[in-house]
């Protein structure tokens, strides 16, 4: 039987799902350097996507065990845009279906910016509910980041529909009718709240960019209202935008140094 090449190879292993397939076997020992190539490549392809899978089963714990207890909607909430300087703040609260699956959702700081954008389609579609609350550089002036968090928070709650039978928050303990419990770093550890970073952080970014266009000497788009070196500079040059929160420490020292 004629030898296959290396890239007759290179195509059929692609189409290979199981470890104890033949056809992999049959090129464990062959000789090629090539061909040892993409069988550790395929190896460590496999490995990953294990480690994916098992990272996701993990991080339904939380739903898992609360619907056993007879919780049907369970509403995972987080939000986004506590630290800049400019800019809203952005929660997000999703209830997702039991059955939702979907490989590599995770804390939305951890998740390449064009994975967030498509797992941000997904959710939406597929998700049970989705809702968003979200509060101005004013109002967070007015009444502090925290309690503007909390707020948005709340608000995003109150847009749900189904209403929420049980909330998983990330970090944060919140007032409301509903029984809750609050996780550290939750939006790596359940599902519902990753898929609650990812609506809010894809949410906020595209106001961003949107606010970017219409002040473009700070780059918001880049930045999302950071304190970067570049936007610090463009503060001093500029002065401030309506967007930016006047209680922050750079802002507010900037306003005095003026006045």
């Amino acid at each position: 039987m004629e030898k296959l090449t290396i890239r007759q190879i290179e195509e059929k292993i692609k189409t290979i799902k199981l470890e104890d397939d033949p056809f992999l076997h049959s090129i464990k020992h062959d000789d090629r350097k090539g061909v040892q190539q993409l069988l550790a490549k395929w190896h460590s392809r496999k490995l990953q996507q294990k480690k994916i899978f098992e990272k996701h089963k993990e991080m339904t714990q939380y739903e898992v065990r609360y619907r056993s207890h007879g919780f049907q909607f369970i509403a995972g909430i987080d939000e986004v845009g506590r630290g800049p300087l400019a800019g809203p703040v952005v929660a997000a609260a999703v209830i997702l279906p039991e059955d939702f699956c979907l490989p590599g959702l995770d804390d939305s700081k951890k998740v390449p910016e064009n994975k967030r954008e498509e797992f941000f389609e997904i959710i939406k579609a597929k998700a049970e509910a989705v809702s968003v609350g979200i509060i101005e550089p004013e109002e967070i002036d007015r009444i502090n980041i925290f309690e503007a968090t909390k707020k948005a928070m709340l608000s995003a709650i109150e847009g749900l529909s189904p209403k929420p039978d049980f909330l998983l928050v990330d970090a944060v303990k919140l007032l409301t009718p509903y029984p809750m419990e609050a996780i550290i770093k939750g939006d790596g550890k359940s599902i519902s709240i990753a898929a609650a970073s990812i609506i809010a952080k894809v949410t906020r970014d595209r106001m961003m960019a949107e606010i970017g266009t219409e002040f473009p000497q700070y780059g918001f788009e880049k930045n999302m209202g950071y304190g970067t070196k570049e936007h610090l500079e463009a503060i001093i040059l500029h002065g401030i935008s309506p967007y930016h929160r006047k209680s922050f420490a750079p802002i507010k020292d900037r306003i005095s140094e003026i006045e």
